[in-house]
């Protein structure tokens, strides 16, 4: 086979509504052309309006499963999202120093959209000391810059881009930090790859679904790095693809609270939802 689809792993926590977490992550390597495998770190009770209930997996058995899949499953790209608490991080830590050779891309996942936690805060210093080393391209949010940096939040382009550079210090290859918690109609994100800096301009989408867009444009990233991108090509392939999940989560009709976004806008045409 000289061109085999490309094979994806995701390990983050599950979500039975479906928007966010592991769900999110596989309809989003499908939708992008990508086999995707996946890594159950944590359960969590939730839906559209918030999460209820977190039951963390035990460390050794997260570790277990990443590496039966290296055992049998060439991996192409991996994605980690949700890892709930420090001997989780540490576990998957070490399961992938093997594996080094192959792409990472990490969502740190610390709060829920609904302001539930979701990462335990011992954790933080195990992801900052053992996860970023790791990472081709760590995807923080505003908040999640400033926790990972212990700084307040980002409230300007200056910052965020300042930001962005100390984050790239503490070992990870690429910082991909995401404005859509700044004020106003525009949504920037700002990439600091190999001491280039590089702003992704869009305008708000006004809607109410955008329950997973975390995970869904890591997973994106992942699957784009996957096909052998490089970091700022994969970003602007992502966040397009993104845009149109979110501009099109209308099409669905999922929950009363943060509806999910549209993963297979570009797949399924009106006739197949009628």
């Amino acid at each position: 086979m000289t061109n085999p689809i490309r094979n994806v792993l995701s390990i983050a926590g599950s979500d039975p509504s479906g928007g966010a977490g592991i769900q999110a992550d596989l309809k989003t390597f499908a939708a992008r052309g990508c086999y995707g495998m996946a890594v159950i770190t944590a359960l969590t009770a939730q839906n559209t309006q918030g999460v209820s209930a977190v039951r963390p997996l035990d460390p050794d058995f997260v570790q277990e499963q990443i590496r039966m899949v290296f055992a049998d499953v060439r991996v192409d790209a991996v994605k980690i999202g949700m890892i709930a608490n420090a001997g989780i991080a540490a576990a998957v830590a070490e399961a992938l120093k093997p594996h080094r050779g192959i792409p990472v891309v990490l969502d740190p996942v610390m709060i829920a959209k609904g302001g539930a936690a979701l990462l335990d805060p011992a954790a933080v210093d195990v992801l900052k000391e053992s996860l970023l080393p790791l990472a081709t391209l760590v995807t923080p949010n505003l908040p999640e810059a400033a926790a990972l940096l212990g700084d307040p939040e980002a409230s300007d382009r200056r910052i965020m881009e300042s930001q962005a550079v100390r984050l790239t210090a503490l070992g990870a290859k690429g910082v991909l930090v995401k404005g859509g918690h700044l004020a106003g109609g525009e949504s920037p994100d700002v990439l600091v790859t190999e001491g280039q800096v590089t702003w992704f301009e869009a305008s708000r989408i006004a809607t109410r679904n955008t329950h997973g867009t975390g995970c869904s444009l890591s997973s994106a990233l992942a699957a784009e790095v996957a096909k052998g991108l490089e970091p700022q090509e994969a970003v602007s392939v992502a966040k397009a693809w993104l845009e149109e999940a979110v501009r099109t989560s209308g099409s669905l009709s999922v929950g009363s609270g943060h509806g999910p976004v549209h993963h297979f806008h570009a797949l399924w045409s009106a006739d197949q939802r009628n």
